[in-house]
C-alpha cells in the first residue's frame, strides 16, 4: 500500500522547502498520496471519518510541515485531536486503527542543526521537542519511525542544500 503524506502548512505556495517537497511527491502517486490539511480544509472544520478512512487506505502516514515556535502549525494539532480519538486510534474499546502502522515526520525547521543540541541556543535537540509526536504515536502503538528534518531555512538553504534533501526525504519515505 501506498505512504499518506499530511502536509500542513499555511502558505505552502510560499514555502521554499516544503513546497518543493510536496511537488516531488507528487510525481510519484503510485507511491505516495499528498494530503494538504489547508487545501482541504480551509475553514479548519475536519472531516474526522474521511480522515480515518483515508489513513486506514494506506501502510504508513508520514506528518510534513514547518516546525515553527517548537511545535507544528495550529491546524495539524486540531487534526491529531479531531481524529486521533478514542475507539479508533487508541484506548480499550478498539482503538486499534494505528496499531503496526508505520508513522513518521518530516520537518523543515528554521533555526540551524548545532542550534538543536543541549549545548546550543536553544539548549534541545530537535528530537527532544519532536518527542510529544513520537509519544503519541506509541501511545496508540503506531510503529514510529523517527523523523526527516532540513534544518535553517532562517538562514537561507541553497538550491543544493534544498535538492539534496528533496532525494533524501523521499529515501527516508521509501525507507520507513
Amino acid at each position: 500500500m501506498k505512504t499518506l503524506i499530511i502536509v500542513t502548512h499555511p502558505n505552502i505556495e510560499t514555502s521554499l522547502i516544503n513546497k518543493r517537497w510536496v511537488d516531488e511527491l507528487k510525481k510519484f502517486p503510485e507511491k505516495y498520496t499528498v494530503h494538504e490539511l489547508h487545501k482541504a480544509y480551509p475553514d479548519g472544520n475536519i472531516d474526522v471519518i474521511k480522515e480515518q478512512q483515508l489513513i486506514e487506505s494506506h501502510s504508513n502516514l508520514v506528518l510534513q510541515f514547518p516546525f515553527y515556535w517548537f511545535n507544528c502549525p495550529p491546524l495539524l494539532k486540531k487534526w491529531l485531536d479531531d481524529v486521533f480519538t478514542y475507539g479508533w486510534a487508541y484506548g480499550s474499546n478498539g482503538g486499534d486503527k494505528l496499531k503496526g502502522r508505520k508513522a513518521a515526520l518530516a520537518v523543515s525547521a528554521g533555526i540551524k542543526k548545532e542550534d538543536y543540541t543541549e549545548e546550543g541556543k536553544y539548549r534541545y535537540t530537535l528530537e527532544q521537542l519532536l518527542s510529544p509526536f513520537e509519544t503519541t504515536f506509541l501511545y496508540c502503538n503506531a510503529d514510529y519511525r523517527s523523523f526527516f528534518a532540513l534544518y535553517g531555512a532562517e538562514s537561507g538553504t541553497s538550491e543544493s542544500e534544498l535538492e539534496n534533501s528533496v532525494q533524501d526525504y523521499l529515501n527516508f519515505v521509501d525507507h520507513l
